[in-house]
């Protein structure tokens, strides 16, 4: 960040009355676990669960929330802490033990896994105390606010993050959580969502950060590059100087965010990182994409973005924003299905669900809010690999295989039975860089979820998926991957590639009915 904000808040919020009584953690009556279940890139490498399948336990200060990660009969046996209360320096002390390595003045996950941590109540505030994350795994946080942590003055907690990641961590699905300070690096805060040395697959979902000279950032340094598999989704960055995020290295998906009130640069990717930028709305702001105080360069491949009363500067030396008119100049590929909201409701539906104590409703792809229930309490532990899933999976019988399936194509590329024979070695292109690839059947077939494979070499960029039997588009976005939407009963389901850098190549349109 190059200047201090005019905009800046009077003065941080003081610390909370420090209590008596440091409170113990006790089983709860009525057992939780995470509500919902994770997204993005928090599913891969295995999927994030948290504490499911475990003990329940409630905790109203820091001391009882590392008293419950300690008293677990290993570091690894799945916990669910319910959190209700303040929590701040005063009632927040080390707590030591064989299953658990703690502090005091921070609330530390460190060298842990299979935890949840969820406000419930009344709310859970932790106040000028942060939350780190540390060589651990399989981590949810839900339904909490971080507010005012310091890395100067007086009280210090976590490096001045709200929620910090670093060190090999993996698997952590943060949701519904409001990260809030009252100004930049000056008044002694610094990010609110960091991540850094070696920390992949993370999910940050339906959350406000605000009032922060910074949002937050994935690599601590041009060098290091060994973060990433980030997702963003439908949270509000209000407020903030720069970082929403800051990228190098790596990637990361960003879609449905909104954006209001970016005083100096928003999503900085650089040195090398890549973007998947597409249906977000970004309002009354300045430079809210692009490369940004560095001359190596990243990435960023971008649709269906809305930018309203956005000014952009002009380039020069290190200053690369990608307006006035951002085009792709690469592409990126996820591992997993997602339902995307149109750009233009992504304010108010992000104003419904962005935060703590908001009931924890989401949306269902449709701009409608709705409510989710618990997550099944006997998923599965995940496993840590060191690489990403790449390859998306469709679930269940692919039905552009086998009897009743057959395909056409509007364009003059190579056979469009090659994108329905199973094979992924062979494929279809269209004529140049855009056109319509189809599958059809004899007889109705009810369609949830397709997945498209590129081969070797390919650069989809933006696409529709539509209805053939209606012209209704069903599913929009760039780059290929896993696509799901409402189930939809048709005769011929069409891949309409509307854009690409380079010519497309599909090895496989697979098509499933969930």
């Amino acid at each position: 960040m190059r200047r201090a904000g005019a905009w800046r808040l009077p003065a941080a919020l003081s610390t909370a009355a420090l209590v008596a009584a440091l409170g113990v953690a006790l089983p709860a009556l009525n057992a939780t676990a995470a509500v919902g279940s994770a997204t993005g890139y928090a599913t891969a490498n295995g999927g994030t669960t948290g504490g499911a399948g475990g003990q329940t336990v409630r905790a109203t200060t820091g001391t009882a929330i590392h008293a419950a990660l300690c008293n677990r009969a290993s570091s690894s046996t799945p916990i669910t802490i319910e959190v209700e209360g303040t929590i701040n320096h005063g009632n927040t002390t080390k707590v030591s033990g064989g299953s658990c390595n703690t502090a005091a003045g921070v609330i530390e996950l460190k060298q842990i896994s299979n935890v949840t941590i969820i406000g419930v109540g009344n709310g859970a505030v932790f106040d000028q105390l942060g939350i780190h994350i540390r060589e651990a795994s399989n981590i949810i946080i839900q339904n909490v606010t971080v507010r005012n942590v310091k890395k100067s003055g007086s009280p210090t907690s976590n490096g001045g993050d709200a929620i910090g990641m670093e060190s090999d961590v993996r698997n952590v699905w943060v949701d519904h959580v409001t990260l809030e300070a009252s100004g930049g690096e000056s008044e002694g805060f610094d990010g609110l969502f960091d991540m850094k040395d070696n920390t992949q697959y993370v999910t940050l979902s339906y959350s406000i950060l605000r009032n922060s000279g910074r949002g937050g950032l994935i690599g601590s340094s041009e060098s290091d590059r060994s973060n990433g598999f980030v997702t963003f989704h439908h949270n509000l960055y209000e407020n903030i100087d720069s970082r929403t995020p800051l990228l190098r290295g790596g990637i990361a998906h960003i879609y449905n965010n909104s954006y209001v009130s970016i005083h100096e640069s928003g999503i900085n990717s650089r040195a090398g990182g890549r973007a998947k930028v597409e249906n977000n709305y970004f309002r009354n702001s300045k430079d809210v994409l692009g490369t940004f105080y560095t001359s190596e360069a990243g990435y960023w491949q971008v649709a269906g973005n809305i930018f309203d009363n956005v000014t952009w500067s002009s380039r020069s030396g290190d200053n690369n924003p990608a307006g006035p008119n951002p085009q792709s100049n690469t592409s990126v590929s996820v591992p997993y299905g997602y339902s995307m909201d149109g750009a233009s409701c992504v304010p108010n539906v992000v104003a419904q669900t962005a935060g703590a104590n908001k009931g924890m409703r989401v949306s269902n792809g449709s701009c409608t809010p709705q409510t989710p229930g618990p997550t099944p309490t006997n998923s599965p532990t995940p496993t840590v690999s060191p690489t990403p899933t790449t390859t998306p999976t469709g679930g269940g019988t692919n039905l552009s295989i086998g009897a009743g399936a057959d395909g056409s194509s509007k364009a003059s590329g190579t056979s469009y039975g090659n994108v329905i024979d199973g094979n992924a070695g062979t494929h279809w292109s269209p004529s140049g860089s855009t056109g319509d690839i189809s599958v059809k059947w004899g007889s109705a077939k009810t369609v949830s979820r397709v997945v498209i494979r590129e081969a070797s070499g390919s650069s989809i960029g933006s696409w529709q998926l539509v209805n053939h039997d209606n012209s209704a588009v069903l599913a929009s976005g760039s780059g290929a991957g896993a696509i799901t939407f409402t189930p939809t009963t048709l005769k011929k389901i069409t891949f309409r590639i509307t854009g690409s850098s380079g010519t497309p190549r599909v090895a496989e349109f697979e098509t499933y009915a969930g």
